[in-house]
Formats: structure tokens, sequence, C-alpha cells
């Protein structure tokens, strides 16, 4: 079966998305997202041979600029769903407003956060109560950094649009390349032949900034090149009101639950803390371990989001309900393997961090309810972006708020502090919350709620 077809003229320069393969679209995703978190831990590691200090330093800069640039995601994330209904009704004609209004807003947004960022930076750094020996550094770092996070949001929106456009490997392309600006910047710096200007922190900085500075021009270069788009002020006259209207309706909704979830994951470090340093160090582990299977699930449901919004686009919502539930049950197979191999392989993998018997043992038990967390939040990823694609997106944000910090945080303290179960009452939180908002929202998409919320007007 393929999706009904609804197209105009212009349907030639628009590939049938809807009938590609989810691992088509998903391998590249997979990868950029897999790449992201293993250079993230070599950049880490090149500023620790160097100094402690510079990566508490980098560390405390980067947790203040990051819930910051959260706001960035109210229009990436909307601009994913748009762009994706709008080329599945073939609206080709529509397409450059909406491009020119995403980047537009994102870019307008993340100039005030840049300012706000390097004025207020020591301010900023002082709430986080950072260590006067940090201190320094990570101000310094922060104003650099801070002055170029508009590259950020821009390159944002171009990948949500090369994604929607079926073009994912872009995105990997665009990651390696920032990656590599990075690292070489960072050893050029660090302990190559710029050492000599003792700049440290400030020599990252630069690096990093050079990298999302390349990354936002090349991304625009593949956006005219490949995709054939085209942003200018022509676009915005008479303003687009109604484009715009739909970017805030869809992106405010989920940057709300992203804010709540890492507020929540803030809240349940604090109680974590007060575990002890083997808790606290087995917890930093785990997450590590069990990233991987987060991002397998997470690249296969952005990848069926997009055939959604497509699918949805052109109105056959029936096609849609059924790959949602076809892709979600090969990601739950995938993900519970992957899931099974982490579990089984976890005596060993642990001992990559270290040689300490009662990490270890903690550590298994961790993964151990992490493979049952896996099955909710395999099932949370792929159906609840599928809703967003689909224009649903209030629902999934009051259930996810509601259930964080109702069951998450709550049970957390509940079972982890109270009835000291430690660090696996924790984790048993967690999964419950996943579980529940897994159950809830598989049954919303059989029962069809979301259905009939399409924005292409």
């Amino acid at each position: 079966m393929s999706v009904k077809n609804t197209s105009s003229a212009n349907d030639s320069s628009s590939p049938d998305i809807a009938n590609f393969s989810v691992i088509r679209l998903a391998w590249p995703i997979f990868l950029q997202m897999l790449l992201a978190m293993s250079l993230g831990y070599a950049d880490t590691s090149m500023m620790s041979h160097f100094s402690d200090v510079a990566v508490g330093a980098v560390g405390n800069a980067n947790q203040v600029m990051g819930f910051l640039t959260l706001a960035f995601t109210i229009i990436s994330s909307a601009s994913g769903v748009i762009v994706a209904q709008y080329l599945g009704a073939k609206k080709l004609d529509e397409m450059d407003t909406i491009y020119t209004v995403s980047v537009g807003f994102n870019l307008s947004l993340s100039v005030l956060i840049c300012l706000f960022v390097t004025i207020f930076s020591s301010f900023l750094l002082k709430v986080m109560h950072v260590p006067s020996v940090m201190f320094a550094e990570s101000n310094r770092y922060m104003k650099i950094v801070g002055i170029f996070l508009f590259t950020d949001a821009v390159t944002n929106v171009f990948n949500s649009i090369f994604h929607c456009n079926g073009k994912t490997v872009l995105g990997l392309v665009i990651m390696f390349g920032m990656n590599f600006i990075n690292i070489f910047g960072n050893y050029l710096f660090l302990y190559g032949p710029l050492s000599f200007l003792n700049l440290g922190v400030a020599g990252v900085a630069i690096s990093t900034s050079a990298s999302r500075i390349v990354g936002m021009i090349t991304s625009y270069i593949l956006f005219r090149k490949v995709i054939k788009g085209k942003i200018a002020p022509k676009f915005l006259k008479p303003f687009p009101r109604d484009i715009f209207i739909k970017l805030i309706k869809l992106g405010i909704p989920s940057a709300g639950e992203n804010i709540s979830y890492n507020i929540a994951q803030i809240i349940i470090t604090i109680f974590v803390n007060t575990l002890g340093a083997v808790s606290i160090t087995t917890k930093i582990y785990c997450n590590i371990l069990c990233g991987f299977s987060m991002i397998f699930s997470n690249s296969l449901a952005r990848a069926t989001s997009i055939i959604t919004g497509h699918c949805v686009g052109a109105g056959d919502y029936d096609y849609a309900y059924k790959r949602v539930l076809k892709s979600l049950l090969f990601a739950m197979i995938a993900s519970t393997v992957v899931a099974g191999l982490n579990l089984a392989l976890s005596p060993f993998t642990l001992r990559f961090f270290t040689e300490n018997e009662e990490i270890i043992a903690l550590g298994r038990k961790i993964i151990l309810v992490a493979f049952f967390l896996e099955f909710g939040r395999c099932v949370n990823l792929v159906i609840i972006q599928s809703m967003r694609a689909a224009g649903d997106v209030v629902f999934p944000t009051i259930l996810g708020i509601g259930s964080m910090w109702g069951i998450s945080v709550v049970f957390a303290w509940i079972l982890g502090i109270f009835f000291k179960l430690g660090l696996v009452g924790v984790w048993w939180a967690m999964a419950a919350d996943e579980i529940f908002r897994a159950i809830v929202v598989l049954v919303r998409w059989k029962v069809g709620t979301w259905r009939g919320k399409s924005v292409v007007g």
C-alpha cells in the first residue's frame, strides 16, 4: 500500500518520502547522534589531559548555555512538522516562505539569547555556584561561545529541513565536519602549534565557535544546492502570519516539555547526589552505556515521524497509522536486542570505566532495570514524535510533564530516598514513568484522537 496521491504539477521536484523505508531515513540520523555523543566524550577527554579545571569550567558553562538554548527547539522542532506536512500535501510553492519564517525567527530569537548570555555570563555562573577556581575560565568560555550561539540555532533549523526532505545524510556530513574542526582546533590550541599562546579554555571556545560557524555556512550552501530552497525578505511581504502562528503553536508545547524534562532531571540528580559517591559515579557510567540504546530508538522514531508528517500532509491517516505501528514493532525488537546485549555485556563494559566491584555490582542492577525501561522509552519516542508530526502536540506535552513530575520525580524520592532503595529505586521510578506514558500514548494512537490535527490549511 502506498500513500494516496494528492500531487500537483510540481510533484517532480518532491520525492515520495511517505514511501521511504524507515531504515533509509534512520541510519544517517543514528550515526549523526552516535557521532555527536562519541566525539563529545573525545572532546572532554582531550581537555581532561590538559587540565581538570578546564573540563569543569567548560562543563559548567555548557550546562548554563544548554538550558538557555532549549528555546531554539521552539522553532526547529515545529519547522520539521510544518515542512513535512506541506511537502506531503505537495504545497511546494509555499516552502520558501516556511523556510524564511523558520530561519528568520530562530535567528532573531537566538541573537537575543546570545546578547543575554554574553552580557550576563558572570551573573549566570554565580547563580550556578561555579567554584572560584573555575569561574574565570568558565566566564571566558561562555562569552566567546555565547556570542556565536545563533549559529547553532540556524543549523538546527536547516537540519530539520534536510530531514523532512528525506536528506538525512546531510546532517551526518555536517556533524562529522563540525566535530572534526572542533577536535582539531582543540589539538592546535591545547597541544599543537598554537599551544604557545596559552589560551587554554579560550582556545577551546574559539575552536568550538569556528566549528559552529562552518556548520552553519555549510548548512546554508547545502540548503541552496541540494534542497533548492531560498531564504529572502521578499517571502515576508506580506508577512505570513498564519505560518508564524503555526510555528509558535507547534513549538511552544514541545519546548515546554523539554525544559520541564531538564529541570526534572536536575532534581533527580540532586536526589542521587545525596546517595554518595558510588551512586553518583554509577549513574554517570550507566547513562553512557544506556545512551546507545536510546539513540538507536530515537533515530528510528525521528525517521518514522518524517514519514508520518508526509502522510498526514497528504491526508492519508490510515497509511500513517499502519506505518507507525510497523515501525514501532521493528523498533521494539531492535531496542530489546540492543538493551539485552547491553545487559549481557555489562560485567565487561563496566570494567572499561572502573575496577570498583561495588560500582560494577550496582551498575549491573541498574542496567537490568534499564532493560525494562527501554520498552517504555522506545514506544514513547516512536509514538510521541509521530503524534507531534501529525500536529497533535498539546496532549503529549501535558502527559509528559504530568508523568515525569508525578511519577519519575516523586517516586525517585519515595523509592530511592524514603524506602532507601538507592539508585535502583530511582531507576525503577524512571522506568515506571516511561512505561505508564507508553501505555497511554499507544492507546491514544490506536483510538485515533491524533487524526484531523494536520496544520496544512
